[in-house]
């Protein structure tokens, strides 16, 4: 039996459209692992602590605000959906974990035994949920496109706070990617960065350690009208960052207002756009 396509897994993603030229993707929210493949996997790494926990939750506002939501079902432990199909590195020469990680974000080998998916088990869960998850990411924005003239795409992720292994100290809470300007507008860009750095009791920077990912670098296409932005946040803006990474929801509340706002932007220059 294929571990992958198991009767007991869900689809690949959970998508919502919208109204709104606003595509929001969550990409590793996901926290489904195949039985098969769970069995493979550190007792420690069957608890998936590198999901971005609850942001469809702390999302949930923007389905008022009419915009389309794509989220992943899998844990980015199955295969890692902001990566490029190749595997290619997204920041070369430094540390970083794979399309089908062998380690999680402590650098602890999540196969105890060894047995890390070789090439063609790589290409079937490739094939299963990578593939689905990016075809409808991109029916998406070219329906958003066709409809309203724009579309501007923001990746939707969390991360703990601290973890030596890719960044030294505390995180800033607010970490805006754009390729280094590459995936959307300069102007976008500034305005984003200006709410989050007004927003009292948070820290925000951009194309910090964190430039966006193969969604943000591949999307973004501001000449044609589709803008990509990503935003990496410190989960204790809202969460526990341990098990059992509880969702807080008085901590979430006080986030969402900031995170509403860079959203509003972010459809206000859509709209002025296409006018």
């Amino acid at each position: 039996m294929n571990p992958i396509t198991h009767p007991s897994a869900p689809p690949p993603f959970v998508f919502h459209q919208g109204t709104a030229p606003l595509l929001i993707s969550i990409p590793h929210g996901g926290v489904f692992l195949p039985p098969l493949l769970a069995e493979r996997l550190h007792p420690e790494a069957r608890e998936v602590p590198d999901t971005d926990w609850h942001l469809e939750r702390l999302y949930a506002f923007a389905k008022d605000m009419g915009a389309s939501i794509l989220a992943a079902t899998h844990s980015r432990y199955v295969i890692d959906l902001n990566r490029p199909p190749d595997g290619a590195s997204l920041y070369p020469g430094q540390n970083v974990t794979g399309l089908c990680p062998i380690d999680n974000f402590d650098e602890t080998p999540l196969y105890p035994r060894g047995d890390v998916p070789d090439a063609a088990e790589i290409a079937a869960r490739r094939d299963a949920i990578w593939a689905p998850y990016h075809a409808q990411l991109r029916a998406e924005l070219d329906r958003i496109r066709a409809l309203h003239g724009v579309a501007v795409l923001w990746d939707a992720h969390s991360i703990r706070s601290v973890l030596p292994r890719f960044f030294e100290g505390k995180l800033p809470d607010f970490n805006l990617g754009t390729a280094d300007g590459a995936s959307c507008a300069p102007e976008l860009a500034q305005e984003l960065l200006r709410i989050a750095q007004a927003a009292l009791g948070y820290t925000a920077v951009l194309n910090g350690r964190f430039k966006g990912g193969h969604i943000t670098r591949h999307y973004g296409e501001p000449a044609r009208g589709i803008h990509a932005v990503q935003l990496e946040m410190t989960q204790c803006c809202y969460m526990q960052e341990a098990l059992p990474f509880a969702y807080l929801p008085e901590r979430a509340e006080q986030v969402q207002p900031h995170v509403r706002h860079m959203l509003e932007a972010a459809l206000g220059f859509a709209r002025c756009s296409a006018a």
